[in-house]
């Protein structure tokens, strides 16, 4: 769904359209979820967590977003580190990686994929993760994670070798 289509579906459930809110949410809720699942490593807890972006999404306020698709990354991301603060104090952010939540058909590349993703530092694995499975762009990753999107891509381009890499059997050095 394209930030346009986003964007006209949100002022729609402003306006009280729970088709639009029921598009949005089919949508995003896999790569929303992925995201959150990424950084909390328990399902229960991303699926709370995801409830609640779209809560807040369904109760935000008329004021327009200029970019609704990296607002609603963002919401997530923070919901789910704040959940993370709140339940494990003294975790590093770089301590914190999930495993791929998309379809493959062959488990064993699902596993190694996530065993790759694991590897790699939170910040990489959360760029490849918004970009592959949340379809944003370097622009919106840049916005979502607060940092230059030259950097995203770098960083982009860096995770990827690292799990090229891994799958070929080597290691993320």
């Amino acid at each position: 769904m394209s930030n346009n289509e986003l964007t006209h579906k949100l002022n729609a459930i402003r306006n009280g359209d729970k088709i639009a809110f029921e598009e949005i949410y089919i949508d995003l809720r896999t790569p929303i979820f992925t995201i959150i699942n990424r950084i909390t490593w328990d399902r229960a807890i991303s699926e709370d967590i995801l409830q609640e972006v779209f809560i807040k999404l369904f109760l935000s306020p008329s004021v327009p977003i200029k970019n609704p698709r990296a607002y609603i990354f963002q919401v997530a991301r923070n919901l789910a580190i704040d959940s993370v603060r709140k339940q494990k104090p003294n975790i590093s952010l770089d301590e914190i990686t999930e495993a791929v939540h998309h379809p493959l058909d062959d488990f064993s590349l699902r596993m190694d994929i996530d065993d790759g993703l694991k590897s790699l530092p939170l910040q990489e694995c959360e760029i490849v993760t918004l970009h592959v499975i949340g379809g944003l762009t370097f622009r919106e990753i840049a916005e979502v994670t607060k940092i230059p999107s030259g950097t995203v891509k770098w960083k982009y381009q860096k995770a990827i070798t690292k799990l090229q890499k891994i799958l070929s059997g080597g290691t993320a050095q």
